[in-house]
């Protein structure tokens, strides 16, 4: 009898929730900035935040583009482009390279950034990132107001700058960004590590010492 009547008081709660029209809400996601080239033309850099990963082995990611952005005729006809992971440092350019067309603007220029060659493809890197994936389309998805770029990433260069003296990359010590509902944040504290929540607890020493 207790159930039923513990039931009936939830289904009595009024619902805070509101239900809005279908949208794009999975937030926060990264912002990077995408970085292509035709042969004998300036690089240009386009702000995504519509890219994520798709496979490890290989490893691919994607990007999604509008059709009407300059970027996007550019990485159709060179099919490759580069990911440049952002950090704070970077935020402003971020931004500029998100809101700015490259038929207008020099933007490596204008915002004082280097282009960087890459082992793996044409297109030039940006030297400022930690962190630079070059990318090989393997397939282009029309969905609607974005096409989607499926990519293989063919190499990676990052910055010597976040390495220790062991090897050990330290990415999260960057500054990394993301993008989430309009507006930029960076990453904060450190929440926990993969497979934390299934990690055995280590055993504390007693305290003890044994007679000699």
């Amino acid at each position: 009898m207790k159930k039923k009547e513990n039931y009936e008081n939830k289904k009595s709660v009024k619902s805070s929730r509101v239900t809005w029209k279908p949208g794009n809400m999975l937030y926060p996601v990264p912002a990077v900035m995408v970085s292509c080239q035709r042969e004998g033309e300036k690089p240009n850099i386009i702000t995504v935040a519509w890219a994520g990963t798709i496979c490890s082995t290989p490893a691919m990611l994607s990007i999604s583009i509008r059709p009407e952005r300059h970027s996007y005729k550019i990485i159709k006809e060179t099919r490759e482009f580069v990911v440049n992971l952002v950090t704070k440092d970077l935020v402003r350019a971020t931004d500029y390279c998100g809101v700015k067309s490259g038929r207008d603007v020099d933007k490596f220029a204008e915002m004082r950034l280097t282009p960087c060659s890459l082992e793996y493809i044409k297109a030039p890197g940006i030297e400022e990132c930690p962190v630079n994936l070059a990318c090989r389309v393997v397939e282009i998805k029309p969905l609607g107001s974005h096409d989607m770029f499926l990519a293989e990433v063919v190499g990676v260069t990052v910055n010597s700058r976040y390495m220790d003296e062991k090897g050990k990359f330290h990415l999260n010590e960057a500054g990394l960004i993301s993008y989430s509902h309009g507006e930029y944040f960076e990453l904060g504290k450190k929440l926990g590590s993969f497979g934390y929540s299934v990690k055995k607890a280590e055993k504390k020493p007693s305290g003890r010492r044994k007679n000699k």
